[in-house]
């Protein structure tokens, strides 16, 4: 089952936020944690890919990219309990 998400690319990655609005750890990424393999499909591009929590050093930055998508990621932030991840989804 697939789950449709807003996302950016990186170099040869894809970028998603695991926002939830703000709530709780959506279940997709809460199963990235047992699983770290995932299934990508943008458009009729099909691969698999590895992913991970960006880094501390590596979020400044990857956040401003998502945030240009305009979604509201900065008030999702604001109302967390949580720091909000930027998964990168790297090709392999």
């Amino acid at each position: 089952m697939g789950v449709p998400l807003i996302y950016q690319r990186h170099g040869d990655d894809y970028l998603v936020v695991a926002s939830n609005g703000g709530g709780d750890p959506p279940g997709w990424f809460l199963n990235l944690q047992d699983d770290p393999i995932v299934a990508v499909q943008v458009k009729a591009d099909h691969h698999t890919a590895r992913a991970r929590v960006a880094t501390a050093e590596e979020k400044p930055e990857l956040w401003r990219i998502m945030t240009a998508t305009g979604t509201p990621y900065d008030d999702f932030q604001a109302k967390a309990d949580r720091e909000i991840p930027v998964v990168v989804l790297e090709p392999g």
